[in-house]
């Protein structure tokens, strides 16, 4: 698969899809040659606006009439395991959105689809992309704050996401299956993996059917600790939507990244600060670009991926660990206790 343009196909042309497909258009190396929604108006409207002439309504005769590396798969998450599957039947490297299933069985059954298969797996996870966090992971990388023992990841905001996705207040599993589960795998990202877990969830906006907040102790197998918190209603002036907080203590300093976007860095020798601000794209405004812009990195690591070049961050399997504390954190919020991951997850 190395060399070349990579042909690639995006199935889902809903709101989040025209990142991708003008981060496509950004990356060097891959071309989008066709669109598949079951919208048909969608579908054409994609097609016209991006230039993209193959427009499909079914998936599979757009896998069986287009000469494609990969396919994009963009849709909502129950959707997601039979396209993953059809896609890998044909020999296909596939990306597929966050979460990568409602359920754990399905997520086994995606990851095990693209391994008989042999194809490359990726979940579409930009927040480990964005700017920042790729700075703090170099920085733990080399060592600079020494061993990491304590880890918070905020990400709080009142920015009503319900106008643009009116489906998010309809879904009974919400603010964990749809943020939460983004910075879980920033926290196992940056500090390893999870051995056990604990969470509180709360419901704070009348008409959303689901969680809006949520509280999680996280216990590393390194033996740190990590503090996760998420709130879609939240009262701050400015509004930081949607900026991520993190503070991240080792043994020889501290990481801060703030929701201005800077990047401090505390050692015995003093404070440093690095703006972690990236540029706008020529398609984007603020304040999404961040988010704009971890979608172009992580396709751009897409195709070193399909060039063989690197290794899938994260993979499909890798995921499921992200996936798994996700799911977990409902059983520890119900039961009201702190849940041991590999117990959690053998039972699966």
């Amino acid at each position: 698969m190395a060399g070349g343009i990579k042909r690639g196909a995006l199935i889902g042309c809903g709101f989040f899809s025209l990142n991708h497909l003008h981060g496509w258009q950004d990356v060097r190396g891959a071309q989008i040659v066709a669109v598949c929604d079951l919208d048909s108006h969608k579908a054409e409207a994609v097609g016209r606006d991006f230039g993209v002439e193959a427009v499909f309504t079914d998936a599979e005769t757009m896998l069986a009439q287009t000469n494609l590396d990969f396919v994009d798969v963009a849709t909502t998450p129950p959707s997601h395991r039979a396209l993953v599957e059809r896609v890998c039947s044909h020999g296909l490297a596939v990306i597929c959105q966050k979460p990568i299933a409602d359920t754990y069985e399905d997520a086994k059954a995606m990851v095990d689809a693209a391994r008989s298969a042999g194809v490359p797996f990726l979940i579409h996870e930009n927040f480990r992309w964005q700017m920042g966090f790729v700075r703090i992971k170099a920085e733990l990388d080399a060592g600079r704050i020494g061993t990491p023992r304590f880890a918070r990841l905020s990400f709080r905001h009142g920015f009503d996401v319900y106008a643009t996705q009116p489906y998010l207040a309809t879904i009974e599993r919400f603010v964990l299956m749809d943020l939460g589960i983004h910075l879980y795998d920033v926290a196992r990202h940056l500090m390893g993996e999870v051995d056990h877990l604990a969470c509180e969830t709360a419901s704070l906006r009348p008409g959303v059917a689901g969680e809006d907040s949520f509280t999680s102790l996280l216990r590393h197998t390194s033996g740190a600790v990590s503090l996760v918190d998420c709130s879609f209603a939240s009262t701050i002036h400015p509004e930081p939507f949607p900026a991520t907080l993190a503070w991240i203590e080792g043994d020889k300093g501290t990481l801060e990244l703030t929701t201005d976007l800077c990047l401090r860095i505390h050692t015995a020798d003093g404070k440093v600060a690095e703006s972690v601000d990236p540029p706008v794209p020529a398609w984007g405004e603020r304040p999404w670009h961040t988010i704009q812009d971890s979608v172009i990195r992580f396709q751009s690591h897409v195709v070193d991926v399909l060039n063989g070049t690197a290794d899938p961050q994260p993979s499909g399997r890798d995921n499921l660990n992200t996936l798994a504390l996700t799911l977990a954190s409902y059983d520890a919020m119900q039961e009201r206790r702190m849940i041991d991951m590999a117990q959690w997850q053998e039972q699966q």
